[in-house]
C-alpha cells in the first residue's frame, strides 16, 4: 500500500485536468442563469424553448454533480487511507484499494468526454440501422443491434425515441431509425458508424451451417430547428422605389415599395403590395427570413450529406465482428478492443467499445495533423 499517495495524486491530477476542460465554474454560472429562466411564470408559453432550457439545465446539473462527486470521493479516500494506515486496519485498506480502482475507471470514462470537441459532437444523435448482406440472418442481426443500442441507452439513463421500424418478412428488421436524447450523443455514438459483422450458426438454416451476415449503422447529429433568423442591418441593402402595376394613388405615387438585398448571400426580395413603406419593409423582411431559413435548412442537409459521405468511408468496411461460433468474441477491428462475452455486449454493455473508439479517433486525428 506504499504507492497509495502516488496513486491518489495521479487520479487527483487527472480530475484537475478534466475540470480545466469541462470548466465546472462556467457550468455553475449557466445553471444559475437557466434556473432564473425556469422560474419565469411564462416559461411554458413557448414549449419548444422550455424543453430546451429544462433539458440543458438537467444536463449541466448532471455534469457538475458528477465532477463534484468524484472530487468528494477523492477527498474521502485520502482520509480513509490516512486513518487506515494509522490504525493498521487491513480491511479499510482493502476497501480503499477497491475505491481507488473504481475512481480510476470513473475518471477514465469522464476523460473520454473531454475528447468530444467536434462541431456537432454536443448534439443529440439520430441512429439508423440497416440489414445488409446475409438475408434473414442479416435482418435478425439488425434487430439485435437495435436492441443493443436501446439497452445501452437505458443502462446509461438516456431516453430514446424510435421513429421508424421496417420489419423483415421472416424475422428481424430491414431498417430502424431512433434518436438518442442526451448531450454529446452524436460525439459519443458516431464511432459506432460502419459495418458490423455477425458470425454464428444460423438459427434459420435447417442444416445448422455457419452464416456470416452484415448490418450497417449510421449516426447523424440531430439538426437544431430555428423559427426565426436575426439579420444584422449591415448585411442588408434596402432600396425604396415607386410601386408599379394596379393600385390606388398612395401605392403608385410614392416611394413605398421596398427591395432588400441580403449582401452575404445575394438573395433579393421585394414587396410593393402594402400601402406604406414600413409595411412593405416588414413584409419583405419576413420573406427574406423565410428564404434564409430555407437556405439554412438546405445547408444543414448538405452538411449532413457530407457527414454521410464521411461515414460511407467506413460504411462499406467492417468495423466490428461479433463471433458466436466456433468461439465467443466481439472485437473492434480499428481499436483491437475485444471482449469474450457477446451476450453482455448484445445486452448493451458496449461502453468499453465506445470509449476505445473515441480515443482511437482522437489519436487518428492527431496523427493526421
Amino acid at each position: 500500500m506504499a504507492d497509495f499517495p502516488t496513486a491518489l495524486a495521479e487520479i487527483e491530477h487527472a480530475l484537475t485536468q478534466i475540470e480545466s476542460v469541462l470548466d465546472p465554474e462556467a457550468k455553475r454560472a449557466e445553471i444559475a442563469q437557466l434556473g432564473e429562466e425556469v422560474a419565469a411564470p411564462d416559461l411554458w408559453d413557448d414549449q419548444e424553448n422550455a424543453q430546451r432550457v429544462t433539458s440543458r439545465l438537467s444536463a449541466l446539473q448532471g455534469e457538475v454533480e458528477r465532477l463534484e462527486s468524484l472530487r468528494s470521493r477523492i477527498d474521502d479516500l485520502g482520509v480513509l487511507v490516512e486513518l487506515a494506515e494509522e490504525e493498521n486496519d487491513q480491511a479499510s485498506l482493502t476497501e480503499a484499494e477497491n475505491e481507488l480502482n473504481s475512481l480510476r475507471s470513473a475518471i477514465e470514462a469522464l476523460e473520454v468526454r473531454t475528447l468530444l470537441s467536434g462541431e456537432y459532437d454536443p448534439r443529440e444523435a439520430m441512429v439508423t440501422i440497416r440489414a445488409e448482406a446475409g438475408g434473414v440472418d442479416a435482418a435478425d442481426f439488425a434487430a439485435m443491434l437495435l436492441r443493443m443500442y436501446i439497452r445501452w441507452a437505458e443502462r446509461e439513463g438516456h431516453p430514446t425515441e424510435v421513429y421508424d421500424i421496417s420489419y423483415a418478412e421472416e424475422a428481424g428488421i430491414k431498417s430502424a431509425t431512433f434518436q438518442v436524447k442526451m448531450p454529446y450523443a452524436y460525439g459519443t455514438l458516431s464511432v459506432e458508424q460502419g459495418t458490423h459483422r455477425l458470425v454464428r450458426i444460423s438459427p434459420f438454416d435447417n442444416q445448422g451451417r455457419r452464416q456470416t451476415s452484415f448490418a450497417g449503422v449510421e449516426v447523424l447529429p440531430v439538426t437544431e430547428e430555428t423559427d426565426h433568423i436575426d439579420i444584422p442591418e449591415a448585411d442588408m441593402r434596402i432600396d425604396v422605389f415607386r410601386s408599379s402595376g394596379p393600385g390606388g394613388q398612395s401605392v403608385n405615387t410614392t416611394d413605398s415599395a421596398v427591395r432588400i438585398t441580403h449582401l452575404p448571400t445575394g438573395i433579393v426580395v421585394s414587396c410593393q403590395n402594402e400601402k406604406s413603406q414600413l409595411q412593405n419593409k416588414a413584409a419583405a423582411l419576413r420573406v427574406l427570413q423565410s428564404r434564409l431559413l430555407e437556405q439554412a435548412r438546405r445547408d444543414r442537409e448538405a452538411e449532413l450529406n457530407a457527414l454521410k459521405s464521411d461515414a460511407g468511408n467506413s460504411w462499406g468496411s467492417q468495423m466490428r465482428s461479433y463471433v458466436l461460433h466456433p468461439y465467443q468474441m466481439v472485437k473492434d477491428l480499428r481499436t483491437d478492443f475485444e471482449v469474450g462475452n457477446p451476450d453482455a455486449v448484445f445486452d448493451g454493455d458496449i461502453s468499453g467499445f465506445i470509449d476505445a473508439g473515441i480515443r482511437w479517433r482522437r489519436s487518428s486525428e492527431n496523427d493526421a495533423a
